[in-house]
């Protein structure tokens, strides 16, 4: 049987579209399992990881070690997309260090790079209530009247005022401190 060419097309990469819930899980397992190893390298073991089981806080996971609890808010996408802003809802900046993190990721599902918005650990997301500089987001979907109505609480923050990350370590960095980024001296000599 002769092959068709555009259904192949169409069905290549697909798996992303189809499967983006299955996906957004599984990024958000690898990217944990990577905060959980490097803080582990770095002498940290009493890393806690919440989950909420509403999603209107804002947040997706909370990490907590004996000092910081970060509320921390995920979005993914393609290495390749050309996304230049994500909603981000307005109790987040109502945490105790609430941040966004875009991780980008290829077809392999390899992660990185990301992209930071927030502040040091122990300080608050940076003001997103100005809406000149953040424009309110509106609905995905119309009204029967044909109409997107505002997301008052969300707001659209462009990429450009993310904090490109190339690598986990700057991540953790950025999520608890300097001094969590480093792995501890070796202890075997």
């Amino acid at each position: 049987m002769a092959s068709d060419s555009h259904t192949e097309l169409i069905m290549e990469g697909s798996e992303h579209s189809l499967h983006s819930s299955q996906r957004e899980v599984l990024l958000e397992h690898l990217f944990t399992g990577e905060v959980m190893r490097q803080l582990w390298r770095a002498g940290v073991y009493d890393l806690e990881v919440l989950k909420p089981q509403v999603d209107d806080g804002g947040y997706d996971l909370v990490f907590e070690t004996s000092s910081i609890v970060r509320h921390v808010q995920l979005k993914s996408t393609k290495r390749e997309s050309k996304v230049s802003y994500v909603n981000v809802n307005l109790r987040l900046a109502a945490k105790p260090s609430g941040c966004v993190l875009i991780i980008k990721f290829d077809d392999e599902l390899r992660l990185g790079p990301f992209y930071w918005f927030g502040a040091a650990p122990g300080e608050r997301l940076p003001d997103i209530t100005d809406i000149r500089s953040f424009k309110v987001a509106k609905q995905t979907r119309a009204n029967s009247q044909g109409t997107k109505g505002e997301r008052p609480n969300v707001r659209m923050v462009p990429l450009s005022k993310f904090q490109k990350l190339d690598k986990i370590e700057d991540v953790i960095e950025c999520l608890f401190g300097t001094s969590f980024s480093e792995a501890p001296p070796d202890r075997s000599a």
